[in-house]
């Protein structure tokens, strides 16, 4: 019996399968997730002070940006989503909040396409043909929290990124490499979501997390052959499912001691060394499912 804890332990049989964060991940529509992201009833305010000055007619002067063409712009949401879009369009009103580029057709960002939009909150870029990112592209924005840059053609994480920034999600990209320092100055950042490209352990270099205080990390559907030994100690969550990985070694899980749910389902685990998990007590859930595993001797003794 483990004291002071009880461990959910999801092993090889696909019934047991929890619909949680073990599945690989899904992107939500951008509405839900901007409907989600204002705290305390922010989008409803926003509705009444658009009902509440409904009574009197505004007269647009050249001075009041408009809307891009095509796009929907309400309640400093701005949605240009599904039009076939080869560039980030201009005109985009400076009190825009959220901003939905997904679905289109968008090759490169350049220095000047996000001008003037200091307060945005979140950016969907999501599944179009992005693989050039200028390193001035996201000066302008300063209080950004959430990036969501997931189906693209991106060969790195894009540099020079917020300091604000609290998500990013960059899913199912072309990434075999994180340099080190990539992740400088985002002390912010709780949430990275960089499954679905095709990295190797060893396209992590030494210090490629330093500085990060992250909660929650996916690099699920990658080529990884071993669980990654320099990841933030931090960790609340770590999904590391649909990977190649062999074996769960003593020391691999050492420096995760926060850890509350590890992923590891659907990869090649034989062996998981007697004693590795003690390494974290804290641990809450445990995705083990869809392995090569023949027999379990683990002790919880410290856990």
């Amino acid at each position: 019996m483990l004291p002071h804890c009880s461990l959910l332990l999801l092993l090889c049989a696909a019934q047991l399968l929890s619909s949680s964060s073990a599945l690989p991940f899904e992107q939500r529509g951008f509405w839900d997730f901007a409907l989600d992201s204002l705290e305390n009833g922010g989008m409803m305010s926003m509705v009444r002070d658009q009902e509440e000055g409904s009574t009197t007619e505004e007269i647009l002067t050249p001075d009041v940006p408009m809307c891009p063409f095509g796009c929907h712009c309400q309640l400093r949401v701005v949605q240009c989503s599904d039009l076939g879009l080869t560039e980030v369009p201009r005109n985009i009103p400076p009190d825009t909040k959220f901003l939905d580029l997904q679905n289109n057709r968008i090759t490169e960002l350049k220095e000047n396409d996000f001008k003037g939009l200091t307060n945005l909150y979140a950016l969907s870029v999501r599944n179009n043909k992005i693989s050039k990112v200028h390193p001035k592209t996201f000066a302008p924005l300063k209080h950004m929290q959430k990036l969501y840059f997931s189906k693209n053609l991106l060969a790195a994480v894009p540099k020079n990124l917020p300091a604000s920034l609290v998500e990013l999600r960059i899913h199912e990209n072309r990434i075999k490499k994180v340099a080190a320092g990539t992740f400088s100055g985002l002390g912010n950042m709780h949430c990275i979501e960089m499954g679905a490209n095709p990295i190797q352990n060893s396209g992590f270099e030494p210090g490629a997390f330093k500085g990060l205080k992250l909660n929650y990390l996916r690099i699920s559907e990658a080529k990884l052959t071993g669980v990654p030994k320099d990841l933030p100690d931090s960790l609340h969550e770590l999904h590391l499912d649909h990977n190649q990985i062999q074996a769960v070694e003593l020391e691999d899980l050492s420096r995760y001691r926060n850890v509350q749910r590890l992923g590891l389902g659907f990869n090649h685990i034989r062996n998981i060394e007697n004693g590795s998990l003690s390494f974290l007590p804290m641990l809450r859930e445990l995705h083990l499912d869809n392995n090569r595993l023949t027999q379990l001797n683990f002790s919880y003794t410290t856990i």
